[in-house]
Formats: structure tokens, sequence, C-alpha cells
């Protein structure tokens, strides 16, 4: 099993280990969704090698393996320390600019996890065990790399340092973020996925992870979505939530480009609002 991102210190991981903030972005649901939408864009010769890749998952799809990464932690503690950085970058007290010298944490984030791990997965030299891990990792990165306070301030290690008052309820900013305001709708993960669907769909023409975790980060930073008021509720979600959604929306789009990507490089994409095509 894969265990090594790139060469790194004991010593240096212990370091960002305890600065990590939570791992979770977006929840169960916002992940579920978010993997069920790239279920829908993969080509035929891509889903044949999902399925073959995942088989034994309790359900071997993109969305049945979302969350494994969160998961990972306390079924295997020793990989889920190792990955914690994978799922983050910290770069807005650098202008939201991406520099690996500078907020690139010797290579442990969720750009150059995303990066190493669909390489992994697009190696057919590789053992189904490597590429297998590699996928999984993947199918929930994608997901972090959207959710704006996975892309945020250091100093506050995503919002999760902000405590503030939404709807009633003590929780930090991050939190809200993750799944707060997508729990307001109280949706099931069919209708949250129609839901998905049936906004505009994004473009997904620029493939860099360092990019996306920059457009992320300039969402973090605009203003209001740190409150003036420690007291937040139904007007941020207002404000808010469409945001989040259009990020889940674009994870899902992106995930699904990255799988063929790796494991049909040569074959068409599916239509952007194919909602309907088959599992």
């Amino acid at each position: 099993m894969l265990r090594v991102l790139t060469a790194a210190s004991v010593s240096a991981l212990a370091v960002t280990l305890l600065a990590a903030p939570p791992a979770h972005a977006w929840g169960k649901q916002g992940h579920n969704t978010s993997g069920a939408i790239a279920d829908l864009r993969l080509t035929a010769t891509a889903r044949s090698e999902v399925a073959r890749l995942l088989a034994g998952e309790a359900t071997p799809t993109l969305s049945g393996v979302a969350n494994w990464a969160d998961e990972v932690r306390a079924n295997d503690p020793e990989l889920g320390k190792l990955s914690a950085p994978w799922h983050y970058v910290n770069i807005a007290e650098n202008g939201c600019a991406y520099d690996p010298a500078v907020n690139g944490n010797d290579g442990q984030n969720v750009i150059e996890a995303l990066r190493a791990q669909s390489a992994i997965l697009a190696d057919r030299t590789r053992s189904d065990t490597d590429r297998r891990q590699a996928l999984k990792f993947i199918v929930h990165f994608a997901g972090d790399i959207g959710q704006p306070m996975h892309a945020g301030y250091a100093r506050d290690r995503g919002g999760n340092e902000i405590t503030v008052d939404y709807l009633g309820r003590r929780t930090n900013l991050h939190s809200v973020w993750d799944s707060r305001m997508l729990d307001t709708r109280n949706s099931s993960d069919a209708d949250e996925l129609q839901r998905l669907l049936a906004l505009p769909a994004p473009d997904i023409s620029d493939t860099d992870p360092a990019h996306w975790a920059e457009a992320s980060c300039r969402i973090a930073t605009t203003p209001g979505v740190y409150p003036a008021s420690t007291t937040i509720g139904a007007d941020y979600t207002r404000q808010f939530l469409p945001i989040a959604e259009n990020q889940l929306r674009l994870s899902g789009e992106r995930l699904g480009q990255l799988v063929n990507t790796a494991l049909d490089p040569k074959g068409p994409a599916p239509l952007p609002n194919s909602g309907s095509a088959a599992r």
C-alpha cells in the first residue's frame, strides 16, 4: 500500500500535523454528491476500470468511496496521519498565490496530492492496490480543493479557529462551509444531486489543481465570508450557500475529468449536462 507522497522527515511531518486543520470538507453528503456527478461523467472505459479497481468495496463507485480519505484516519491511523496535510493548502496569506517554496509545505498539500495520486492512478505499471488507493484519494481531494476554507488562511487553520453562532448553534466558520450551510437544505443525497445537476455547467477547461486552489482561496477571502458579527444565520446562508453548491458542482465535474484522463485519456468525455447518463 502506498504510504508516501514526497520524502519528508518525521520531525517535519510532526510539525505539520500539529498545525493541520480537521480533514473534513463538505461533509458526507457533499462528497457523496460530488462523487455522484463524476460517476455520471465517466466514459465507458473509465467506468469499467473504476468498477474493476473498486471491486470489493461496499459501493464500487466514485460516490461510494468519496468519504474514504476521511474515514481512513480511524481505520488506518498511520495512513490517516500521513495523509492529513494532503486535504488542504494554506495560501491566503500569500495573496491566494500558490508558491511551492512559500506555502507548498514540502509537497504535503492538496495540490501536490492530487497531482501525485493522479499520476499513480494513470500508471498501469503500478499495482492495483496502489492505484485503488490513489483513486480513493483523488475522489476526496477533488472535493476538498473546492471547499474555500481548505485553501484559506494558515493563521486560523482554515476558519477552524473562527468561532461563530450559526442559526443558534455555536460552531466555527470552517464547519459552516463544510456542511452546516448544506444541511439547511434537509435534502437527501439524490435530491441534492439533482439540485447540483440543475446548476449551469461550469467551465472545466483549466486542469491545473494549483489554479483550482487559488480560485477557492479567492472565495475564502471574499468580503463577508469572514463575517463582521460572530452571530450569523439565514442572511449568510442566502449569500454563500449558492457559492458553496457551485463549488460542489465544479468539484464533481473536475473529478470526472481527472478520472477520465487517468483511465481513458483517449476517450471522448460525456456531454457536460448528461445528468441522466447510465451509472
